[in-house]
């Protein structure tokens, strides 16, 4: 049998209103009456109803995360920022794994929404018109994660990918490294085609090296996709001697081909990683890596969408965090 309001009211000879705000903190209350109160709250078991609670201020305390798998150390990352975000500010989660399916994100945000959470965090790799259209529909706000809009309409916290992308190919070229391959995720993802392949062109460029498109290998960011992309890698008439891989699973499956291949690494390939995710440290040699603050762009994303929901003021809605090479033992 359920407790109710009115049963902790009864037990406690006081009114609806003043267990309400016993259960709310509200300080308007004769301590001896709070304490006699939570006394009946503790004995009978009550639990506030949130559903209840939420219908009556309007305000669930609740936030969806929509993202594309939760399995993925870089999704992990993201998440766990976002979570104890939302625990400093009192927010609960409802997190739902999309797989990069737009039929299943849009799904999930209206089921979100048909929930009545107060704000959403999306992340996802390929931000269509689709889905700019019903983040503009949105009763709540809206925060992208570690995710590119291109209209720049949408509240989001990244790095800035194509400088991150030059900055570790022309740590390469300085090293002297003229053929650089680069193992990049889908195409059809702006971050890929829009960020990424646009800092790999600009920084060989710019060193007077020519851009060749067989250098160029599209993965899926898992492991078997970095194991196809060095024997493709490999076959080539003129390798590279160095490789940038847009994700950390690919960068494993790059150096792990490579080993089963007679190759080593660093002294046949070269190779940089993306993410620093905890990855980068399991595989040996460990990886030099692009550093994505992953744990900081979740828990800004979820700050972000706390002063949405709460109409506090918002300096900035494009929010770009630094980023750094730290140099392991994949590099010379």
């Amino acid at each position: 049998m359920n407790i109710t309001i009115y049963d902790v009211a009864r037990e406690a000879n006081v009114s609806m209103a003043t267990v309400s705000r016993v259960v709310n903190g509200n300080p308007n209350v004769k301590p001896a009456t709070r304490k006699k109160v939570m006394e009946v709250i503790d004995r009978l078991g009550y639990r506030p109803n949130a559903v209840a609670r939420g219908l009556a201020s309007k305000k669930t305390t609740t936030v969806g995360v929509i993202i594309p798998d939760i399995s993925s150390p870089f999704f992990a990352e993201l998440a766990r920022g976002i979570e104890d975000i939302a625990t400093m500010y009192k927010y609960n989660i409802i997190l739902s794994n999309s797989d990069q399916n737009i039929e299943k994100e849009l799904h999930l945000l209206n089921t979100m929404l048909g929930k009545q959470v107060d704000g959403i965090v999306f992340m996802g790799g390929n931000v269509k018109a689709e889905h700019v259209e019903e983040f503009k529909k949105s009763p709540v706000p809206i925060v992208l994660a570690g995710s590119i809009e291109e209209t720049g309409e949408i509240p989001s916290v990244n790095i800035d990918y194509q400088q991150a992308t030059f900055d570790a190919v022309s740590a390469f070229i300085e090293k002297g490294h003229k053929e650089i391959a680069f193992v990049i995720g889908p195409h059809h993802e702006p971050i890929n085609r829009d960020k990424k392949l646009e800092g790999y062109k600009r920084a060989l460029s710019d060193a007077g090296i020519d851009y060749r498109e067989e250098l160029v290998v599209e993965g899926d960011y898992t492991y078997d996709s970095g194991l196809e992309a060095i024997e493709r890698i490999i076959e080539l008439e003129t390798k590279p001697t160095a490789i940038l891989v847009g994700s950390d699973e690919m960068a494993l499956g790059v150096v792990h081909g490579a080993f089963d291949r007679g190759y080593n690494v660093p002294e046949d390939f070269e190779v940089i990683s993306s993410d620093n995710t905890r990855l980068t440290h399991m595989v040996r040699p460990q990886l030099t890596t692009i550093v994505q603050p992953l744990y900081d762009i979740g828990a800004v994303a979820m700050r972000l969408l706390t002063k949405y929901m709460n109409k506090e003021s918002v300096d900035e809605n494009i929010v770009v965090l630094p980023h750094r090479i730290e140099h392991r033992n994949s590099t010379k």
